[in-house]
């Protein structure tokens, strides 16, 4: 199959290399840095049991899309309308555009701007931009889609690259599954710089969390969404599968970046308020962000007199 990842950052870096790896036709479209790395040496993925150099093509243009089987689109969600339109002229009619990203909202405000039909996915993936062109993997990577007619080909290209793929009618609750565990842990990361592991071990974190989840739980049922699983067992379970990595957020401010954090807590916020519902642990984790973000760092604690 003939795929161009549109956004290859961490998320789509790794995708698009498993899948080149396999056999596929890849195209990543990305950041100037990262696209000149991958056209010099190849796509340098590093796993826990392996790392190797994968070719694949790499380009900075919208229309590196234009013969694409399938379209993963991994832009951030403050850059969805503008990459939506940067692309759309060059989408092939046959073309399956996946919404791979962070939040809830992003697959039909991609599909108004296309003016399309988009499949919204569930990421389940730790990676990291180790450098430009090497992408690290620290854990899991399966997803979870929406049914849609040429979902099997999909499903089995995955397959042969080692990717796990469930179809799920009920992705809009996995979706708010997912945006929980990121409302419990990227703000938190972001604001101490710590991997998941090491961020739990700190004292009354897992309280905070536990504060967070809950006004999340509130906040989507309001919505009418059921959230499947256990959602606690799901957060407590991220610190062991994905021990080692740091927030997106995390890695945003670090590199002075902006953060998506207006899509995470700040969702949950907005939705809360629409419905009459408190949510102050998700409001002042939105808060201490967005201060960082605009450069007020923590003030520097006084020396003992």
């Amino acid at each position: 199959m003939r795929f161009a990842i549109m956004g290859a950052g961490a998320v789509g870096c790794y995708y698009g290399g498993m899948l080149a790896r396999a056999g596929h036709d890849v195209t990543l479209i990305g950041r100037p840095a990262h696209v000149q790395a991958i056209q010099q040496q190849g796509l340098r993925l590093q796993t826990r049991d392996w790392t190797e150099r994968i070719a694949l093509q790499a380009t900075t243009d919208a229309n590196g899309v234009a013969s694409a089987d399938v379209v993963l689109f991994c832009v951030k969600s403050t850059d969805t309308e503008t990459a939506g339109a940067q692309m759309r002229p060059h989408l092939s009619p046959q073309a399956t555009v996946l919404s791979l990203q962070n939040g809830v909202d992003n697959a039909p405000r991609l599909a108004a701007v296309l003016g399309r039909p988009v499949i919204p996915a569930v990421v389940y993936v730790a990676s990291g931009m180790a450098g430009p062109g090497h992408v690290q993997h620290h854990g899991r990577g399966e997803l979870v889609i929406s049914p849609y007619p040429d979902a099997d080909a999909f499903i089995a290209a995955c397959a042969q690259a080692g990717i796990g793929v469930t179809v799920s009618e009920e992705v809009q609750g996995a979706l708010w599954a997912k945006l929980i565990i990121n409302c419990a842990y990227n703000a938190l990361s972001a604001l101490t710089q710590l991997p998941y592991a090491r961020l739990v071990q700190l004292e009354g974190m897992w309280a905070v969390m536990r504060d967070i989840e809950r006004e999340c739980l509130a906040v989507a049922a309001a919505e009418g969404v059921a959230v499947p699983g256990d959602t606690w067992a799901a957060i407590e379970g991220i610190a062991q599968s994905m021990a080692t990595q740091l927030s997106s957020t995390a890695r945003d401010l670090m590199r002075g970046h902006p953060s998506e954090i207006d899509h995470i807590n700040g969702y949950v916020i907005r939705r809360a308020e629409a419905h009459g519902l408190p949510v102050p642990a998700n409001r002042l984790l939105h808060a201490l962000v967005r201060a960082r973000e605009a450069g007020h760092p923590p003030m520097p604690t006084a020396s003992a007199p």
